[in-house]
């Protein structure tokens, strides 16, 4: 009886209201993305800075420049007074610790790295702001996409790679790369024995080329040079497409530009054949189709024009 009597006096974290949907500030661009999905607005009463910018937003910048901001500094919480703070796993233990003192309640949202996983944190995240039923409206929404991405049963896997800034590659254990798989792809860096941040040098995308790379960086940026590299253009038997960036960083609602996106790759491929396939401004795609041993040839003696 004394154990019940001292539950019953717990105190409740600071800012909630028994029966009243709780409010939540977002310190994570994945997090960011699915609030605005299963919460009130009313109860957003931050997402982080990242999510303003369109070069690190996983979600419409314009979307997310309708709440507040936050870089999830202590004093900045204290004043936001939310029920919950969302983060992901990456939390400082100072941090941590300093929003316990203050009696503000902290969910961790780690990197999903498969569907089931996004879908799972969904749900969590859809019953901590009190909305269950928009949870799984998101992930009917979402299964649907991938659903209608799918290829023909009988299709072949295409070797495909997804080619970031810096020449990195994903893992076989991440989210793209089951998008990739669901979507009708076969992972080329993963055949290859590269994992998560392995980088994949030009000269052996050029002597072994995959049928299809995603190009997912900046091809103005100094630091992304190699995705578009001339001695690229001489892959005759390999179609680049671009990637946007930022679908690759999280799951949730994310999921379906990013499975609708590499439908569309695929699909290009099917009503066409791979001669002449190119990125807009990646290369020539007006020559004559050459062996695929020739075209991987001059591609490699090409490769002297300075990086």
């Amino acid at each position: 009886m004394i154990a019940l009597a001292l539950g019953a006096c717990a105190p409740v974290p600071h800012g909630h209201v028994q029966g009243k949907a709780p409010t939540v500030v977002s310190l994570n661009p994945c997090t960011d993305a699915i609030l605005p999905e299963v919460a009130d607005p009313q109860q957003i009463m931050a997402l982080s800075a990242y999510s303003s910018n369109p070069a690190s937003s996983s979600m419409d910048s314009g979307l997310a420049r309708r709440f507040s901001a936050t870089y999830g500094t202590v004093e900045e919480l204290v004043a936001l007074q939310p029920d919950l703070v969302v983060s992901g796993n990456f939390t400082a233990p100072a941090t941590r610790a300093a929003l316990a003192s203050l009696g503000l309640r902290l969910e961790e949202v780690p990197v999903a790295s498969t569907v089931a996983e996004s879908e799972a944190q969904i749900r969590r995240l859809a019953m901590l702001t009190g909305h269950p039923e928009r949870g799984e409206a998101l992930i009917a929404r979402i299964e649907a996409a991938l659903a209608a991405a799918a290829p023909p049963p009988d299709a072949p896997a295409l070797p495909a790679v997804v080619w970031e800034s810096g020449g990195i590659v994903a893992g076989h254990d991440t989210l793209i790369a089951e998008l990739l798989r669901r979507t009708g792809f076969a992972d080329f860096a993963a055949a290859k024995g590269l994992r998560q941040a392995d980088v994949l040098p030009l000269e052996r995308v050029l002597a072994d080329p995959p049928r299809v790379i995603l190009v997912a960086g900046n091809r103005h940026a100094q630091e992304d040079r190699l995705l578009t590299h001339p001695a690229l253009a001489a892959l005759r038997d390999t179609r680049r497409a671009p990637f946007n960036p930022a679908l690759l960083w999280c799951g949730g609602p994310t999921i379906i530009p990013a499975a609708a996106r590499l439908k569309a790759v695929r699909d290009g491929i099917g009503a066409t054949s791979f001669d002449g396939l190119r990125m807009s401004g990646l290369g020539n795609g007006d020559q004559a189709k050459e062996p695929r041993s020739q075209s991987a040839s001059k591609a490699i003696q090409n490769v002297g024009v300075r990086l």
